[in-house]
């Protein structure tokens, strides 16, 4: 009989059972005057000592505000060092903070702020286009004209106040940079009793996933489950109190402040902020610069910093590891990734925001062939198992979708049993609604999202596969592949193609190109030649918008051929 698709990770790294707080005492006591947070925008460098006692100062005015155990703090604001205290701050009183993508406008906001029952919110005066002020203003016309924490709102009832990390914010707001005098109102035993009472199972953030239908959900993840997966993370890249972490990832998504912050905090590194948001050229002079040995990223990042024009101006050979994640990671893009940034140690991981995240990841020791072409392993103290339709576990190279258990399985949806019960079966196996298969050696590959998989006349066609296949090509910087509907087939192919700088191809050339390398199945009907995709923060693309796109566009092409 073939070996069943199931493995077990390493059980020789025992979980730490600790709160995040008592986590970060540790490494502030031992490390207290290696550096600990550098934020390049904000020109601000702190020490662990530093860095603890501006933690353990907004943590005090945190529970001065009023702030109970269990109570929802929200945060809505780009990467900055406010970002990282209050992550810290609400960790050691109990506080559960809650991610607010800065996206977000004014319907989203609502629906997270009251879904969730924040008490109190967080938020920048503006990040891009987005007016934070401007927003609240219209969703709480009378906020300006009450005190701060003296809220009382219809369409918010459980919101008592905003603090605004602008400078002079608009009146009703309580300023950060007034919050930390609220910390006198706190004595030190209250404050220390407050955190010997938290335990380690209770939750401590909640993350919304970005649905594409209905509204978002409220990943609930206890201390134990992020500070442990970010432990994890950390021990596979090796880091220790000499690394140097560039993070230009979104905080709010648990890949900046999971495998980011909580990666470093669990082993001393420094945790780096190039800027509020990605750009490739202030992430290359940062890890220049500040001679950082690990990077983080998507793949889109990375073939943005591979094809900056001034990348052949920075210094980068101090980067030794780092982890390429959150979408498909192409072939050719991990095999550039290695050889000409230096990150001869780069791993691949895979997760997703209800596993905390990461339950897949490759080894520092892997060969790199399975670096490239894999996900990696089951990580410690965690499960995997890939099923079929039926739920019954399927040979060892055999597709199905993937399932996780363990640890790192959140507690549920906040405020939603009945989705929890959808994605968690009852004997704890969390659901990832991904295609997968698994190698004699436990290794696991994607093949892409279950609702992403098209079917065309019968045939079975997985977009990771052909987005693979067209890295390969000489001028194709980026791919993505998808299904639209079809009167004929019942589905067609379409790939959104960016180009290398000054290199283009024409849908006929590759077409013709398909003809001798893949089946004639595979081939695209359709081409789309584009500047960017369509993405969220995080650097995810949304192929249900590519898809919308592409639909709309092949209804306007065949309107007006009739």
């Amino acid at each position: 009989m073939n070996q069943p698709s199931y493995t077990q990770g390493r059980q020789d790294k025992p979980l730490l059972a600790k709160t995040i707080g008592q986590a970060f005492d540790h490494t502030a006591s031992r490390f207290a005057d290696r550096e600990a947070l550098v934020v390049r925008h904000q020109q601000i460098r702190y020490t662990w000592q530093q860095l603890a006692d501006s933690v353990d100062q907004h943590a005090r005015a945190f529970m001065a505000l009023g702030m109970k155990t269990g109570d929802r703090l929200g945060i809505w604001a780009p990467n900055c060092a406010q970002w990282c205290i209050a992550q810290f701050a609400s960790a050691k009183v109990g506080v559960i903070l809650v991610n607010i993508n800065p996206a977000y406008r004014t319907s989203e906001l609502e629906y997270v702020l009251r879904q969730s029952g924040c008490q109190w919110l967080i938020c920048a005066d503006a990040f891009k286009t987005s007016n934070y002020h401007e927003m609240l203003g219209e969703l709480l016309p009378d906020l300006a004209h009450q005190a701060p924490g003296q809220l009382n709102s219809e369409r918010l009832p459980d919101l008592h106040g905003v603090i605004s990390l602008a400078a002079q914010p608009p009146g009703g707001f309580l300023p950060w940079r007034n919050l930390a005098a609220l910390a006198e109102g706190v004595g030190e035993q209250e404050y220390l009793a407050r955190q010997h009472s938290l335990q380690f199972d209770q939750p401590v953030n909640i993350q919304y996933t970005s649905g594409t239908t209905g509204f978002p959900k409220g990943a609930t993840l206890s201390h134990y489950n992020i500070l442990n997966n970010g432990y994890m993370v950390g021990e596979s890249l090796g880091l220790t109190e000499h690394d140097r972490m560039v993070i230009p990832v979104p905080l709010y998504h648990c890949f900046g402040m999971v495998m980011g912050n909580l990666g470093c905090v669990t082993h001393g590194s420094t945790m780096i902020y190039p800027n509020d948001a990605f750009d490739p050229l202030l992430t290359l002079s940062t890890v220049s610069e500040e001679r950082a040995t690990a990077l983080y990223g998507v793949p889109t990042m990375f073939i943005a910093l591979l094809d900056h024009p001034q990348r052949g101006e920075f210094d980068l050979s101090s980067l030794r590891t780092g982890i390429m994640a959150g979408a498909t990671c192409p072939i050719e893009v991990m095999r550039r990734v290695i050889n000409e940034m230096h990150m001869s140690e780069v791993q691949i991981a895979y997760g997703m925001t209800e596993t905390s995240p990461v339950s897949l990841q490759t080894g520092p020791d892997d060969e790199l062939e399975l670096r490239v072409t894999t996900v990696g392993r089951t990580q410690p103290q965690l499960e995997s198992k890939i099923i079929d339709e039926h739920g019954c576990v399927v040979p060892r190279g055999q597709i199905g979708e993937l399932c996780t258990r363990g640890y790192s399985v959140m507690l549920g949806y906040w405020g939603n049993p009945s989705a929890t019960s959808d994605a968690i079966d009852p004997a704890g196996w969390m659901h990832t609604g991904d295609l997968a298969t698994m190698d004699e050696r436990g290794y696991v590959c994607i093949a892409g999202r279950n609702k992403d998989m098209i079917i065309r006349g019968g045939e079975n066609i997985y977009p990771r596969e052909l987005e693979e296949f067209f890295f390969t090509h000489p001028a194709v910087a980026d791919v993505q592949v998808i299904g639209i509907p079809d009167d004929r087939y019942g589905e067609e192919i379409v790939a959104w193609i960016k180009f290398h700088p000054g290199h283009s191809a024409s849908e006929i050339e590759l077409q013709q190109w398909c003809k001798s390398r893949i089946a004639h199945f595979k081939t695209p009907r359709y081409f789309r030649f584009v500047d960017e995709f369509p993405m969220t923060v995080t650097g995810k693309v949304q192929k249900f918008r590519m898809r919308e796109i592409s639909i709309e566009e092949l209804r306007a092409r065949q309107g007006n051929n009739t």
